[in-house]
């Protein structure tokens, strides 16, 4: 099982933290459906010294999801560090993340995310003040490189395990790629060969068939699952987001817009059902239809 300085959890299957997604109402549908370590999505380190009233409650962690992983970013040492003590003993979060992978540039461009991955005597510097400053395990989700003449992961990597990290997830991905393209899953090999701390390897899993093909590929202690999560969380149980769930469902670009925006639960619940009595007769024939063959 994968086991994270002395977090044990009860299979590899790790949900990432994606932005956007991983609020607490789908972070429980996962740990429902089995997911051994859910990651809550990334927070800035300047939101959180600020008590942004928002980013607050971004740090909630419900009793029902833990294990459970808090993502931080930020480019400035003394500020992720004082954001990382305040996870660390203002929540009940068991493992601090600090993001090394994040391609966009409004977080590029302040000297976080995927622009470590330029630097390892950067990572080693910023790791390591983290983790002498708190007591919970830390760990680093990355990419295997900036672009494809930079790809420094199993440098960064061993900067990661130096500094003082518990673990590493690495996508195999460059920041250039985005999420084009394939993930690299060679590189992935070459990280967890390169450490001894537990390898967490992500991308292009969207089935656990390509989760067991990743794992036996690279050796990896554990697989991420992101984007294939999305909609499908009877995935992770084979290894909330309603606007996904409507994907591909007759008219229901014109719902989701609506539904993102509402937060109370019988507001939802009457949404959806004027959206269903809106439908005719043969749209919800094909949808019936549809979820017998699906079963």
């Amino acid at each position: 099982m994968l086991k994270i300085g002395d977090i044990e959890m009860k299979n590899k299957v790790v949900l990432a933290p994606m932005a956007g997604v991983c609020n607490p109402a789908f972070r429980l549908i996962a740990k429902e459906f089995g997911t051994g370590l859910v990651c809550a999505e990334m927070v800035s380190d300047k939101a959180i010294l600020h008590g942004n009233k928002r980013t607050m409650e971004m740090l909630f962690v419900d009793e029902r999801e833990k294990p459970l992983s808090l993502q931080i970013f930020g480019g400035d040492r003394e500020s992720l560090v004082e954001a990382a003590k305040v996870v660390d003993q203002q929540t009940n979060a068991d493992i601090i993340d600090i993001n090394m992978g994040c391609p966009v540039p409004k977080v590029t461009k302040c000297d976080a995310g995927a622009r470590w991955l330029l630097d390892p005597n950067k990572i080693y510097e910023m790791v390591s003040a983290v983790t002498a400053a708190v007591s919970k395990p830390v760990t680093v989700k990355m990419r295997i490189g900036w672009d494809d003449e930079h790809i420094f992961a199993v440098d960064n990597a061993k900067a990661v395990e130096s500094a003082g990290g518990k673990a590493v997830s690495v996508h195999g991905r460059t920041r250039e790629q985005q999420y084009t393209g394939k993930a690299n899953w060679d590189i992935i090999r070459d990280v967890k060969q390169a450490v001894s701390i537990p390898v967490i390897g992500n991308g292009d899993v969207f089935s656990p068939e390509d989760a067991r093909r990743l794992l036996e590929h690279t050796g990896c202690d554990g697989v991420m699952i992101g984007r294939g999560a999305l909609g499908n969380p009877w995935m992770l149980y084979r290894t909330k987001h309603l606007a996904w769930y409507l994907k591909g469902l007759p008219g229901a670009a014109r719902v989701k817009d609506v539904i993102m925006e509402e937060t109370g639960r019988d507001k939802l619940v009457e949404i959806l059902d004027q959206y269903i009595s809106s439908l005719n007769e043969e749209e919800l024939t094909s949808i019936a239809g549809g979820s017998q063959t699906a079963h």
